[in-house]
């Protein structure tokens, strides 16, 4: 089980993060975030239900915004615009 962290395209990239539970999602999601410009889209991939509420409030305190929540069978995807 490996944190996955990749460039999809100019300013796209994706965290797969499936398989932890809290606090690793949202710790993963702060450090991806990190490494990104300022505007860039970071798509999170997760499977723990209760990631996407330390995801929306870690997302909140910082400053980036949610653009988009779905839900794919078990996964969670979340697109977050770094702010």
């Amino acid at each position: 089980m490996a944190v996955k962290f990749e460039k999809k395209g100019e300013g796209q990239y994706m965290l797969d993060v499936c398989g932890y539970v809290c606090p690793h999602p949202q710790i993963y999601s702060k450090k991806s975030l990190e490494k990104i410009e300022q505007g860039a889209i970071l798509e999170v991939v997760f499977d723990n239900p209760s990631s996407g509420e330390t995801i929306t409030q870690m997302c909140e305190s910082m400053g980036h915004e949610i653009l988009d929540k779905k839900q794919e069978g078990g996964k969670f995807i979340y697109r977050i615009k770094k702010g």
